[in-house]
């Protein structure tokens, strides 16, 4: 067999082997199960209630434009909740200006997120999602500020703020 052809072959296999997760729908890639969460509802049920932007961020783990969201720039105290299901899962308190364009929180609501591993994009992300319905919320990272190092950045059309 000529070198050539056993390294385009080897090349052919490999990418094929490798490729075809990054153009798969994300949630062929991570599907989360809904009896995974205290809520669920069917995909109809959720755009019922649920802008179509709230819908593809929350359900298909959509990204809103950086610098779109109001909330970026929301100082005002009170609480952030989910957009999906009305949990608390971030105060004013932790919210720090990342200068991302996303609303960005140093520490979630004990309890109020849950976490997976995001491989899409060529890169590996931890992607943070809402404990109650597991609506996609944003990503975290670890360039955050003190005192917890970590910057929870998160799609603002995935929140909603109550004041206090």
């Amino acid at each position: 067999m000529e070198k050539r052809y056993f390294l385009q072959t080897g090349a052919a296999l490999f990418g094929t082997a490798l490729l075809p997760p990054i153009f798969l729908p994300r949630s062929s890639i991570m599907a989360t199960s809904n009896t995974e969460f205290e809520i669920t509802k069917t995909d109809t049920e959720w755009r019922a209630i649920l802008s179509p932007e709230q819908f593809r961020v929350l359900r298909q783990h959509g990204t809103e434009r950086a610098f779109t969201s109001p909330l970026d720039k929301q100082y005002e105290a009170g609480t952030y909740v989910c957009a999906g299901c009305d949990q608390p899962l971030f105060t004013s308190d932790t919210k720090f200006n990342s200068g991302t364009g996303w609303p960005s929180f140093f520490a979630p609501i004990e309890g109020a997120i849950a976490t997976t591993v995001d491989r899409s994009f060529f890169m590996t992300r931890i992607e943070v999602h809402c404990s109650r319905c597991g609506g996609h919320l944003g990503h975290v990272f670890n360039d955050g500020p003190v005192p917890t190092g970590q910057r929870y950045c998160m799609n603002g059309v995935a929140l909603k703020f109550i004041p206090a």
